[in-house]
């Protein structure tokens, strides 16, 4: 595997195999026929690497950056064999993602809640649809399995249903779940939330919140208002806001999340639904061009098929070394 090494433990790397299954099958169907007969790195084959890869949701972009560092690497003109062009490729893809060091795209990308004398806060936000309800279950799950307490904050009353879904998932994972009803005023429902998390000592608080991205305005004013109203109860509250992306939507993930970012600080993201799609190559493009780390991806339905992100297991599972779309 050159430098790639394995973080994951056989099962968690086989779900995350096949959840990736149909982006692999994709991106690498295109890869084989850029590769296939072609002895040499030449001006014709980058342009149709960079076709394959752009038509894989990897993104403008960053094919532009994966093909500048291929360049800058490989002998022009030299004679190399597939399986090296697809080591090179397969490397320089990880490298731009872990091309800082110790930052937010190394490799350590998951999220561990610091344990302190007040409850640590992370503020949920995304649109409709995207899977913000069942991502913020599986997070409850993961982090009360790890021996935290947790409790949930419905501030999510604009859209019908949302607040009895997390209760229904509250008491599924076996977590509280605060909450007033729909129409409530979301700032009040964040302050109870963590008043109620104070009260309790809990460890651990996840906050849900509408997603309306039609009005950036009254989204950044709503938002705003909650972060203002947790900090009268915990001064450093949240201590995260995380983005969560339907990675279904290929590059309209990427757009969604850079409009986000201009409304208000995203410290973390969520890609769901990569089982289903054959767009997963975003992942790429988002970690490199926003530049904010990718701490988890959904690649199931099961509450463990939501995984931390480490590059190296994810670009492994995507571009693997074979050359074959079927391996």
């Amino acid at each position: 595997m050159g430098f790639f090494k394995r973080l994951f433990g056989q099962e968690k790397k086989e779900s995350l195999d096949q959840g990736l299954a149909k982006s692999k099958q994709s991106v690498m169907e295109r890869i084989s026929r850029v590769f296939t007969g072609r002895r040499r790195i030449d001006d014709d084959l980058m342009d149709d690497l960079e076709e394959a890869l752009i038509l894989s949701d990897v993104g403008v972009d960053t094919t532009e950056a994966v093909l500048d560092r291929l360049r800058k690497r490989a002998t022009w003109e030299a004679y190399v064999d597939q399986q090296e062009l697809m080591t090179m490729l397969r490397e320089e893809v990880l490298g731009l993602l872990m091309r800082d060091e110790g930052s937010a795209l190394s490799d350590s990308t998951a999220y561990q809640v610091p344990r302190g004398t007040e409850p640590h806060v992370i503020l949920i936000v995304g649109v409709n649809g995207v899977g913000k309800t069942t991502s913020i279950a599986k997070l409850a799950h993961r982090y009360k399995s790890q021996g935290l307490s947790v409790m949930l904050g419905a501030a999510d009353t604009f859209r019908a249903a949302a607040v009895d879904q997390l209760r229904v998932w509250g008491e599924r994972v076996g977590v509280d779940v605060v909450s007033q009803g729909m129409g409530a005023d979301p700032a009040a429902v964040a302050f109870d939330t963590l008043q109620a998390a104070v009260g309790r000592n809990a460890d651990l608080v996840i906050v849900d919140t509408a997603g309306r991205l039609h009005n950036k305005v009254n989204l950044m004013n709503e938002l705003g208002k909650i972060k203002r109203v947790m900090s009268k109860v915990i001064p450093e509250a949240p201590h995260e806001v995380w983005l969560v992306l339907d990675g279904s939507t290929g590059q309209n993930a990427l757009e969604q999340a850079k409009r986000f970012t201009e409304v208000t600080d995203v410290t973390g993201l969520v890609l769901t639904k990569l089982d289903g799609t054959a767009k997963g190559g975003v992942v790429l493009a988002i970690s490199d061009q926003l530049k904010v780390p990718v701490r988890f991806v959904g690649v199931g339905e099961k509450m463990e098929d939501l995984q931390e992100f480490h590059p190296m297991e994810f670009v492994d599972s995507l571009l693997p070394e074979s050359l074959d779309p079927q391996a």
